[in-house]
């Protein structure tokens, strides 16, 4: 008998409502992203760490962990009482144990906003109260409005500093006079990005007596996928904090590897200098290219942007994730981007800021962008075949294309045939489809249905915009043909045709008519995962339109997930953002 596993809506049960306030933490990932710099990672650890765990052998997986090696360690660091020291599930776990231990019902946490997101969510899931004070991005840290937020029954003062995600910092003037105005709430500060600030708070912290300090080593150390951090603190402000854990919450081959991280020294103080001098970089760059950058004192900068969108998703194409703050009215127009520590990635990064920022050229795909080859090309593989008596219709040409590696209609008529099981020799397939697509002078071939798709008005006024190129699959001849009967052959300073380099999605045609037009930074748009793939690897932005008659939302999953930058309606869109 069988079982229907299918997960039904539950009828009865519900969420808490402390649950139901908040919202998952956001994770998505674009298709074809490599370098990610959304999430501020750190350093990438030497493989050379991973040595800690085949030292270790599997008992470090059969027993269950003890933290207390590592806590001795961190509190040798510092100066501390191993006593002083909880070694937590990432600094997050930390995070969600204070508040679990100083909230409740009633009792209130203090947040300057915008701040890291899940200080947002661990104060309500708590069942406390978040009494946020608006600390716009730019502007010193509120002293004022947060003085006046203390009320008795505040439990918690939450200060982020260096702040994520704005990157900006408070004194240790202004943590003293914190402490004082809530003697009896706990001053909580997440020092996560303090290995890049200028000024390392936590002695300041630890000095006084409702402080504690969360630190990780998911920044500098380069350990977010371990997931271990901890905090300092006076023994008596630790013990609800044990308390409010799991038993063994950090695993057994995170303590070992976060052990080994910590004899790196040497590498992390690199590393940390790298990040440094790219900050000041970025923000010259971001400058130039006319965004507005914040002073950071972390791992990454947070800059204004006039279209954040755009840049996000030009960068994604580019295989580069940045981060977005959807639905945060303070960060609407803002976008977060890491310094990867690295010099290839960051040359990589500043070209493709400028590529998204600052174009020198647009390329054009011809057929499916500016020519309807729909009873054309298209037709002429439909016909093809059926002259050998494969039928295929439109819909399965469409999907062909969409699968990729279909650049060359000749080839891809001759391979459609091949999967009915009909094997042709690629010249008489090459021969049969150009007797229909050409025609003669007494029968005119499917090429005379060809029609313009833009009017020449809108690629004037593109041409006004950048200088025009067109990178096809067409033989020569026909490509010139069209742009002349058209009229538009004038409007295209460079034209790579099928003769000129091998096809798409090899990026060599995109990369010369770079080569051509004299340029370094230009967007290609076109209407096949072929096009995208080429433009991608050519560091040139994707960008996509449906050819006419495809079916929009089928070939919209296709661009996405060829890692197409954005998918216009029509090529007048792309007017909208040109710069």
């Amino acid at each position: 008998m069988s079982r229907d596993t299918r997960i039904a809506p539950a009828a009865g049960p519900t969420p808490s409502a402390l649950v139901a306030q908040v919202t998952p933490y956001p994770t998505a990932a674009r298709a074809g992203v490599d370098l990610r710099l959304d999430g501020n990672e750190g350093l990438l650890p030497a493989p050379a760490l991973l040595d800690a765990l085949y030292d270790a052998g599997p008992e470090v997986l059969r027993s269950y962990p003890d933290a207390s090696g590592l806590e001795r360690r961190i509190a040798e660091r510092h100066g501390l009482d191993p006593a002083c020291v909880v070694v937590t599930a990432g600094a997050d776990e930390a995070l969600d144990r204070l508040c679990r231990a100083f909230l409740g019902p009633g009792r209130e946490c203090v947040l300057p906003v915008p701040t890291f997101e899940m200080l947002h969510r661990y104060p309500l899931l708590s069942g406390g109260i978040l009494v946020e004070v608006p600390w716009p991005p730019g502007t010193p840290w509120p002293t004022a409005a947060v003085r006046r937020a203390l009320t008795p029954r505040t439990g918690i003062v939450a200060l982020v500093s260096p702040n994520n995600p704005t990157g900006t910092t408070l004194d240790a003037a202004t943590l003293r006079a914190i402490s004082a105005a809530a003697p009896t709430a706990l001053v909580l500060l997440d020092h996560a990005y303090a290995e890049f600030a200028d000024e390392d708070l936590t002695p300041q912290a630890l000095a006084l007596p409702n402080a504690v300090v969360v630190r990780t080593l998911s920044k500098a150390y380069g350990l977010a996928g371990a997931r271990v951090g901890y905090v300092l603190g006076a023994r008596t402000l630790l013990e609800p904090l044990r308390a409010a854990a799991g038993p063994y919450p950090v695993a057994g081959p995170s303590l070992l590897l976060a052990a080994a991280a910590l004899r790196r020294d040497a590498a992390v103080r690199g590393f940390v200098a790298r990040v440094r001098a790219e900050r000041a970089a970025l923000a010259d760059l971001l400058r130039a290219l006319g965004a507005q950058p914040l002073p950071s004192q972390a791992n990454f900068v947070l800059a204004r942007f006039a279209d954040p969108d755009w840049v996000r998703d030009a960068l994604a194409g580019l295989g580069i994730a940045v981060r977005r703050f959807a639905g945060r009215a303070a960060l609407h127009e803002h976008l977060r981007i890491t310094c990867p520590g690295d010099g290839s990635a960051f040359t990589r990064l500043a070209h493709a800021l400028r590529t998204a920022l600052q174009p020198e050229a647009l390329l054009l795909d011809l057929d499916g962008v500016l020519a309807d080859v729909s009873r054309s090309y298209r037709a002429a593989i439909i016909a093809t075949a059926a002259s050998f008596g494969v039928a295929l219709d439109a819909a399965e040409v469409a999907a062909a294309k969409r699968r990729g590696d279909a650049n060359d209609d000749w080839r891809l008529t001759r391979r459609l045939m091949a999967e009915r099981g009909v094997a042709v020799p690629q010249a008489t397939v090459t021969g049969r489809f150009e007797a229909l697509y050409q025609g003669s002078a007494a029968h005119p071939g499917l090429r005379a249905t060809e029609r313009l798709i833009p009017g020449r008005t809108l690629l004037e006024r593109l041409a006004l915009r950048l200088p025009l190129g067109i990178v096809t699959g067409r033989p020569r001849a026909d490509a010139e043909r069209f742009l002349d009967e058209q009229g538009i052959r004038d409007l295209f300073a460079a034209c790579v045709t099928m003769e000129d380099a091998p096809a798409k999605p090899d990026p060599a045609p995109v990369r010369l008519a770079l080569q051509r037009l004299g340029v370094a930074r230009a967007w290609l748009v076109g209407d096949t995962v072929d096009d995208l793939r080429a433009a991608r690897a050519a560091d040139v932005v994707p960008l996509a339109v449906p050819a006419p008659g495809e079916d929009q939302d089928v070939a919209r999953a296709a661009f996405a997930a060829a890692g197409v930058a954005r998918t216009f309606a029509s090529l007048a869109e792309v007017l909208e953002v040109l710069p």
